[in-house]
């Protein structure tokens, strides 16, 4: 039984660890590792002591090399085990008839925006903390209202071309500057707003809205993954759930980021 337990442990933790680098530097990173690890067992395997030596030294400093390079894959592995379920509690610290308010006033500045095709980006804060990021931006710690939102995107505003920080149901902050994604396999469609809402929502659990300035729609951006072209009832329902369980937003989001690929293959 304990040999079961510890096979079942040692399992998951791959997958675990492979759903988290997949499609990242770190992927490639894994497989030039195992590579240059068969190439010593080989040149060992055929006395080729000086190739040998060469390759089990490059391993050796490799190793330190990795931890300065990949320094921001290893924090994105660290803060995904510290926001887990076993260990973290809930993000929401507003309930009932707040969290339908808050949701209400975002989503009727949203689409009051797709309307207008006024780009904004709102990031919604959970359990890790964007403090970094609000230090980018101006502070302005003031309940969630449709009309604040909807000014502070008006273009030619100081504050326009940043990101909108919300937690719970409070604006933290505005004009934040958000970290780029390095996907390199996005569509070049996409501007700087989609990909800094990606960004975002790879470097921590943050639920990024986009409202495109060229297009109106509104995308959401979660885990790294963009769901597009979404309706402003989806849009709700997102929102909404987006105060359950973990699993069952992130369900969701994967189901709409679904139909969008199906959408695009058409």
């Amino acid at each position: 039984m304990r040999d079961v337990i510890d096979i079942l442990i040692v399992a998951v933790a791959f997958y675990k660890l492979f759903a988290l680098i997949r499609e990242t530097r770190a992927e490639q990173l894994i497989k030039g590792l195992l590579a240059l690890f068969a190439f010593i067992k080989l040149s060992k395997w055929l006395q080729l002591y000086t190739v040998y030596w060469i390759l089990e030294k490059t391993m050796n400093v490799g190793l330190l090399a990795i931890l300065i390079v990949f320094q921001p894959e290893l924090r994105r592995g660290l803060e995904y085990i510290g926001r887990s379920n076993f260990f973290a509690k809930s993000f929401v610290e507003v309930r009932g008839e707040a969290v339908s308010e808050t949701v209400d006033e975002i989503v009727e500045a949203v689409a009051s925006l797709s309307r207008q095709k006024i780009g904004a980006l709102i990031v919604m804060e959970k359990k890790t903390g964007l403090s970094e990021v609000v230090e980018t931006g101006t502070i302005i710690d003031a309940k969630v209202s449709s009309d604040l939102l909807i000014n502070i995107f008006i273009p030619n505003t100081p504050l326009h071309d940043g990101a909108v920080i919300i937690k719970d149901d409070t604006i933290k902050a505005a004009g934040c500057f958000l970290p780029l994604t390095d996907n390199m396999t996005l569509s070049r469609e996409l501007g700087t707003r989609h990909r800094a809402a990606l960004g975002i929502s790879e470097r921590s659990d943050s639920l990024a809205i986009v409202v495109s300035e060229e297009t109106g729609a509104i995308s959401i951006a979660e885990t790294g993954s963009l769901a597009r072209y979404l309706d402003v009832k989806t849009l709700k329902q997102i929102l909404v759930d987006m105060y359950k369980p973990e699993d069952q937003m992130h369900l969701l989001i994967t189901r709409w980021r679904r139909r969008d690929e199906q959408g695009e293959e058409k």
